[in-house]
């Protein structure tokens, strides 16, 4: 397959390199991605300011390619101007989960929306532990699951949503499909000084996991198996939308 990978890590990031690493054995790979973390910068795209690129001598499996651009930029960048027609757009791996409401904010998501958005087949994929990543564990995963997964079944508009849980790739018991679960942050601000006594602020928080549901995306990374979760870029609440325009006001 010939196969576009971006991330929101960044370019030289190990995850995306031993994703390219480990997919070029089998694939044809071209690597278009962030020159520096673009992490939670979500869907946004450059629209008043040029986008430059450059292509980098950092390996010998894969063409590379930086960007001052967001992921979903490298996206629009690789498949109209790189890499036309490929089969299968992959963003990752991410360092840490993409899990609940983390698809929000995710500049790696987002990457792989961006190329279901498109038209082509996409995946974002992540190693769900930010501290002790296992980017080979996952990339042996995707490797193995783009071999038996049918991306033709993949309806438009939808992205596969893919958490590895961060173990060693022979102790995964498996995967499961999941949904996207309530899971979030709960956000507080920490006001402090700098060297001049003006008070700047830096963003905490800590992860609510209370969602009761079965499927709850987190709850299988828990259990030791890998979540795919299809997610689409339409956000209608259609049950309520259904009750609105049933009822009305």
């Amino acid at each position: 397959m010939k196969i576009l990978i971006t991330n929101d890590d960044g370019v030289t990031s190990d995850g995306i390199l031993t994703l390219a690493k480990r997919l070029s054995k089998e694939h044809e790979v071209v690597v278009v991605a962030p020159e520096s973390e673009k992490s939670a910068v979500g869907h946004a795209i450059t629209i008043h300011f040029p986008i430059w690129l450059k292509e980098l001598s950092i390996c010998s499996y894969a063409k590379v390619f930086s960007t001052t651009g967001t992921p979903a930029d490298c996206v629009k960048l690789g498949i109209d101007e790189l890499f036309r027609n490929p089969d299968l757009i992959i963003s990752g791996i991410n360092r840490g989960p993409n899990l609940g409401t983390d698809v929000i904010y995710s500049g790696t998501v987002s990457g792989a929306m961006e190329g279901s958005m498109s038209g082509y087949p996409a995946i974002a994929v992540s190693s769900a532990d930010y501290a002790n990543p296992n980017y080979e564990s996952a990339a042996e995963f995707i490797a193995m699951f783009i071999k038996e997964f049918d991306f033709s079944s993949l309806p438009s508009f939808t992205t596969l949503n893919i958490n590895v849980p961060a173990l060693d790739y022979e102790k995964i018991k498996g995967w499961k499909f999941t949904r996207q679960s309530k899971r979030r942050w709960r956000d507080f601000f920490e006001s402090r000084k700098d060297p001049f006594g003006r008070t700047y602020y830096w963003m905490m928080g800590e992860i609510i996991e209370d969602d009761e549901d079965p499927l709850a995306d987190y709850k299988a990374v828990k259990e030791g198996y890998v979540s795919i979760t299809p997610i689409s870029v339409f956000l209608t609440n259609e049950d309520y939308l259904e009750k609105l325009l049933n009822n009305g006001f």
